[in-house]
This record gives structure tokens, C-alpha cells and sequence, in this order.
């Protein structure tokens, strides 16, 4: 799933491609991802419209229209961006040059802007559980996705995330709570609580002060790493030229097999439903 080094990697790549265009025209061949308004509506309120600004909230993409609308963007599991140009033959989008689709990762294209500059805004999503809305920018703060949202997590101050730490619930979902801090999952909480050496099966009402400032410290420096490397692409994430990410290459915890640390074996677990890697000698 992207997480915020992720989204910001897409939100850099979309401001130097498609910020001051405009779409001109739109392909959907998934519209149950269009969840507010209906299609047709979703559609009149895009075309022509120049996109004036590009923000992230959280793990939400936010395009503002200079029609006073505002286009809500979750890739949820599998979303991206790409930006080029294809054309349609048999049923399949093909690349006029040799370009992001030789990436099977990048062929899942179940929405395609048109832009007025010639080149085209696709969005590839594997298993297609995006959602994407349409608001009018006034009534923004209506929409569930955008009220619920946490403090971003890497703006939030230090006596913040003490206040949520007075939570019973194990600190790997506390991390993990969008409604709490906006933009950890599963990668980069596995990655902040071992870089904190702290076990992820805590209640996050057990760490002792010194547990909590190596957690929020550990937010910052992953989270900014994961944004200098673009990303990670363990899975279907890939930046908007379709490349893939660098931060796989660096993690300690998640989807390894060995402790860095001591050579152990790093375990892997479910809690609340997710798999988390860790290591029981080095994290307590």
C-alpha cells in the first residue's frame, strides 16, 4: 500500500508533469472506483479544468481545479500514476515508445486523462480498490476521507504523539491508525519500531520516555529516507515514469529473513490482521 514516502513521491512527479494543464478528455473502464459524485458528473467536472495545485494529505492525493473543485485520489493497495503517452488497440493500452508498460506492474491503467499539452495521465491500480471524489473545494472538510485524518506524521510535534500514546492498543496499530497520525502502514512502522528497537506487540501505554522520543525520531528519519529513495516498490508501487522506488533496497525489518543486528531470524506475525516483521532478540 503507498504510504506517505510513496504518495509524496507521486505528488513530486505529478507537479512536474501535469500541474497548470488541463484534462480535455477521460477513459474509465473501472468506474465503481468513482465513488462521489456519479461518473457523468465526475466527468463534467473535470473536463477543461486546469489543475492549479497538487497537495498530499495523509496518504490522499488532492488536485485543486481553478473550477473551485477538488479531485480526491486514495490509491489505496496497488494505485499509481503514470504520465506519457499510449493509445488504445484490441482492448489493451500500448505505449507509442518503449516506456512504463514493459513493467507488468504499470498494465493494470483503469483511468487515463487526456491532458491539452499531447500527453496522457494514467492510473494503474492491480486490484483495483482506489477510491476517487470529486468535491466542490468548499465542502472538502464534508468528505470522510479528508475529516478523519490524523496529524500528518511528519509534522507532528512530539507532545502530539504523546497524547496518542496514552492508547492501549499494541504501538504497531497505533502507528498505523490514519485517524491518529496520517501516513504510516505496514512497511514503515515495521522499519520505525525496530530502527527504535521496540517490540510491536507493546501497548503503546507501556513505553517509557526514552521508548517514545526513539519511536518519534525513528517517524522522522524513515519516513524522510523512504522520501530521498522514492519510495519502495517491494510490490506494485512505481513512480510516474513507471520506475520502481529505491527503499526495499535499505529495509531492516520488513521482508527480511535475517537481523541485521544480531543475525537472528526476523519473525513474522499477524497483528490486527497485518504481517509484521521484527526481531524478539532486538526490539523488547
Amino acid at each position: 500500500m503507498p504510504e506517505l514516502p510513496e504518495v509524496t513521491t507521486m505528488v513530486k512527479g505529478l507537479r512536474k508533469t501535469v500541474l497548470k494543464s488541463a484534462v480535455l478528455d477521460i477513459w474509465c473502464d473501472s468506474k465503481k472506483n468513482i465513488k462521489t459524485p456519479s461518473f457523468a458528473k465526475f466527468k463534467k467536472g473535470i473536463l477543461k479544468a486546469k489543475i492549479e495545485k497538487i497537495e498530499r494529505k495523509g496518504k490522499l492525493i488532492l488536485f485543486y481545479l481553478n473550477n473551485n473543485k477538488v479531485l480526491i485520489v486514495h490509491p489505496k493497495m496497488s494505485g499509481h500514476f503514470l504520465y506519457g503517452s499510449w493509445e488504445r488497440i484490441e482492448d489493451k493500452w500500448v505505449s507509442k515508445s518503449k516506456g512504463a508498460l514493459s513493467d507488468p506492474m504499470n498494465r493494470f491503467i483503469h483511468l487515463m486523462f487526456f491532458m491539452n499539452n499531447g500527453k496522457m495521465l494514467a492510473f494503474s491500480d492491480l486490484r483495483k480498490f482506489a477510491r476517487i471524489e470529486l468535491w466542490d473545494e468548499k465542502d472538502l472538510k464534508k468528505a470522510d476521507m479528508v475529516k478523519n485524518i490524523g496529524p500528518d506524521a511528519l509534522k507532528i510535534s512530539f507532545q502530539e504523539f504523546e497524547e496518542i500514546l496514552r492508547n492501549k492498543r499494541k504501538i504497531k496499530q497505533v502507528l498505523m491508525d490514519q485517524k491518529l497520525i496520517a501516513g504510516i502502514g505496514n512497511i514503515y512502522s515495521d522499519e520505525i519500531l525496530f530502527f527504535a528497537r521496540v517490540n510491536p506487540f507493546r501497548t503503546a501505554d507501556s513505553l517509557k520516555k526514552q521508548e517514545k522520543e526513539r519511536i518519534y525520531k525513528g517517524i522522522k528519519e524513515i519516513l524522510e529516507k523512504g522520501v530521498k529513495l522514492a519510495g519502495s516498490s517491494i510490490s506494485d508501487f512505481r513512480k510516474i515514469d513507471g520506475k520502481r522506488g529505491g527503499f526495499q533496497d535499505i529495509t531492516k525489518a520488513y521482508h527480511q529473513k535475517e537481523c541485521s543486528k544480531c543475525k537472528g531470524k526476523i519473525k513474522r506475525e499477524k497483528i490486527g490482521g497485518r504481517t509484521t516483521n521484527f526481531c524478539e532478540k532486538c526490539q523488547k
